[in-house]
């Protein structure tokens, strides 16, 4: 049966031309959304619309950095623009910068990852919320935290997980201030997800998976459409009374 929970509906994806971001845009696509992807790379987002439109959806891509708040603002100007609202926004542009203890990290890499992870989360907020408050409908957002942060901590990560623990206490922060304003924010957590990001240094993909069989509870890391699939239900009606959650899909690794 074809869903169409979000027939109708205008979607905005951060880092919308590979990885979660592109398994969320087809999702929301999938049932009935208008989806722009955003990212800083035309290239991808432009495979990204190629594939929803090939699939009889409507979709736009528009290039920006997540860390300028002039960019973000004219990616929700353009996105009302071409299609007359934002009801659902998803912020998943992030970065990895790690792999080394601490102290070796090097200046740019922490701030790289508190520029994008962070304070592009939160200019994103703003951008999207003062869109989304004009509204009558309100709005749902769902911010792409990571089980690294508040819910684990692994060696060469330290900073990484600052940044995306830092995501998942922004997200409670910004829904309790926004809920009046008929908009609900939650975020997702993903574990390893088959994404590069997930692969170790010098590890393939079949590596990965053997690993997995003996590391992770389910024997298996989660394929990108089941994070999808969990971004979905935050921003639907089916969740409209979860607010300020952070929804952990990790295949146990943290139960």
């Amino acid at each position: 049966m074809t869903r169409t929970r979000f027939t109708g509906r205008t979607v905005l994806v951060t880092g919308g031309g590979s990885g979660i971001g592109r398994a969320t845009a087809l999702a929301f696509a999938g049932e009935g959304a208008q989806v722009v992807v955003a990212g800083r790379r035309q290239e991808p987002l432009d495979e990204t619309v190629a594939l929803i439109e090939r699939a009889g959806g409507k979709a736009l891509a528009i290039p920006a950095d997540v860390a300028s708040a002039a960019d973000l603002q004219a990616v929700v100007e353009a996105t009302v623009d071409r299609f007359g609202s934002l009801d659902v926004a998803v912020n998943n542009a992030g970065v990895f910068r790690g792999g080394q203890p601490l102290a070796e990290l090097p200046e740019e890499d922490w701030r790289e990852q508190l520029d994008i992870n962070v304070t592009g989360v939160f200019l994103a907020l703003q951008a999207e919320i003062r869109q989304m408050r004009t509204q009558p409908s309100g709005g749902a957002i769902v911010n792409i935290a990571s089980t690294f942060g508040v819910h684990t901590r692994h060696p060469g990560a330290a900073a990484y997980a600052a940044s995306k623990a830092a995501v998942s206490v922004l997200t409670r922060g910004a829904a309790l201030d926004h809920i009046h304003d008929g908009i609900r924010v939650n975020a997702v957590s993903p574990g390893a997800v088959d994404t590069p990001m997930s692969l170790r240094p010098g590890e393939t993909e079949a590596d990965r998976t053997e690993r997995a069989k003996t590391t992770l509870p389910l024997g298996r890391i989660s394929a990108t459409e089941e994070i999808a699939a969990a971004v979905l239900y935050l921003a639907s009606d089916d969740a409209a009374s979860v607010v300020g959650t952070d929804l952990v899909v990790d295949s146990g690794a943290t139960a």
